[in-house]
């Protein structure tokens, strides 16, 4: 009879916080904050936030400044809400020129850059391991179709580009020329990409391919590549300036709420977003060139203020690191250089609360990456449903999201790190519309549902942080090793 009461007074103690936990929700998260914030992210005076501008550091101290007056406290390290970032910025070669047969190339672009010179050239197929059989490329550039044998398209090209080039230098080529079959569309993204300036981690040594040139040259319907399968390269040259690069310096924004519990505020839980877009491209048929951002990923980082000014009130258990990155857009840059460069021990972060979003088509979801693979799946489930949402999982595990997002550096180390995103039952066109698009503004969103993901997203984040039992990744999961290893688990 005890035993019964005992259980029984520990379920109503536990009912209890978790409606007291909703309550606190409640007190915080409101519509026209969220709009505040997005409406500011968005502006085009920020130009699409694109990370090494001068515009990304003004919505860096923006969210400093919010921080602040949360009362959220500063990275310890630093004493203020920054965590800099050395990148390297690469502006593309303003020379490059290839001919092939005696005839210039008028579509190309810098895959790699690197100073070149030369016209002394060798036709080896699609360049793959077989094809270096018996010829001697020693100082010369090879010219290639891209691809390979089972697959011709683009996204193949790009996958292959690093072994490609990992061969051509092992067997002495000084470069490298690829046939590219695309179409117009594709095309443009390609140059739009590869002509931008691009920018990437500062390394204390640069490696040794980064100066090799690798040049992608149109070929549509591939009738160059058929040509020089039937009648073979003449001659090839290929000129190109190399890379103007320079140092500059982004912000991971950070800040920390300390728990309340005299044991459990040694246990972080870190709730993350990157703050950066794409900044100015192509323009959409109606002259916009600024590509705002609004769900890729202003509502992720408002979803990461909203949980920093709830906390800040009102603390959890468990402690609070609050990450908003630069860089994702360019290759998860800022939570690659945070992991190696923790401002707090990683073993002490037990759960990294992502958030990030392409767009939705069902306002009744929060979708959520990785949902199934962490023990806190019983919470967000949970939160969601308390505020009218349905929480899924991943519904387009042919996009690879998890390994997408800033979460996977944190799960690489062993932490457990879904990313919470808004509602979609796939990723369709209503999603791609807006995705990487001059169209995703603050005035197309629905802040009615919003407000129910916002509060979902933070309800979530209390219950986890409250919960006794530290969160896990699931038994089995790929993580699970490496995470035992990081916390020291038998």
């Amino acid at each position: 009879m005890k035993q019964l009461i005992t259980c029984a007074l520990g379920l109503l103690i536990a009912c209890s916080c978790a409606k007291d936990d909703k309550t606190l929700t409640e007190k915080t998260v409101n519509q026209e904050t969220i709009k505040e914030h997005i409406y500011f992210l968005t502006d085009d005076s920020l130009k699409g936030r694109e990370t090494g501008t001068a515009e990304l550091k003004k919505a860096a101290a923006y969210l400093a400044r919010q921080f602040e007056s949360y009362g959220v406290s500063p990275n310890p390290k630093s004493g203020n809400y920054y965590q800099d970032v050395t990148l390297s910025q690469t502006a593309p070669p303003e020379l490059l020129a290839v001919t092939i047969n005696e005839n210039p190339a008028t579509d190309l672009v810098a895959v790699n850059a690197g100073k070149a010179e030369f016209n002394n050239a060798v036709y080896l197929g699609y360049g793959m391991e077989s094809d270096y059989a018996n010829q001697d490329v020693t100082g010369k550039v090879v010219v290639l179709k891209a691809g390979n044998d089972q697959a011709k398209d683009a996204r193949a090209a790009y996958g292959l580009r690093q072994q490609k080039q990992e061969l051509a230098q092992s067997n002495g080529a000084v470069g490298i020329i690829e046939l590219l079959n695309a179409q117009d569309q594709m095309w443009g993204f390609i140059y739009d990409s590869f002509t931008r300036t691009g920018v990437s981690l500062k390394r204390p040594e640069q490696e040794e391919s980064s100066d090799f040139p690798y040049v992608w040259v149109l070929d549509t319907d591939a009738i160059l590549a058929d040509n020089l399968e039937s009648n073979g390269l003449k001659s090839a040259s290929l000129s190109m300036s190399g890379s103007n690069n320079k140092d500059i310096v982004s912000y991971n924004v950070v800040g920390v709420v300390e728990g309340t519990d005299p044991v459990l505020k040694d246990e972080y839980i870190i709730y993350s977003a990157h703050y950066d877009h794409v900044g100015i491209g192509t323009p959409d048929e109606s002259g916009d060139d600024i590509y705002n951002g609004a769900r890729d990923n202003a509502v992720g980082t408002t979803t990461v203020l909203s949980m920093a000014e709830n906390l800040a009130k009102y603390p959890t258990k468990r402690s609070a690191l609050f990450i908003l990155f630069t860089g994702e857009e360019k290759g998860l840059l800022g939570s690659r250089f945070y992991v190696d460069n923790p401002i707090l021990p990683l073993e002490q972060m037990v759960y990294c609360f992502n958030s990030d979003n392409g767009g939705y088509n069902d306002t009744s979801l929060a979708t959520i990456v990785g949902l199934s693979r962490t023990t806190a799946e019983k919470h967000i489930m949970r939160a969601a449903d308390t505020f009218g949402l349905k929480a899924i999982d991943d519904p387009a595990g042919e996009q690879g999201l998890f390994d997408r997002s800033d979460n996977v550096n944190f799960a690489r180390k062993g932490i457990p790190a879904p990313t919470y995103s808004l509602g979609f039952s796939a990723f369709d066109a209503e999603i791609t519309k807006y995705y990487h698009q001059p169209g995703d503004e603050a005035d197309t969103l629905d802040y009615d549902y919003l407000l129910q993901f916002f509060q979902s997203y933070v309800y979530s984040g209390r219950l986890i942080a409250n919960d006794p039992e530290t969160p896990r990744w699931t038994e089995g999961d790929k993580y699970e090793p490496v995470s035992k290893e990081l916390y020291n688990i038998n």
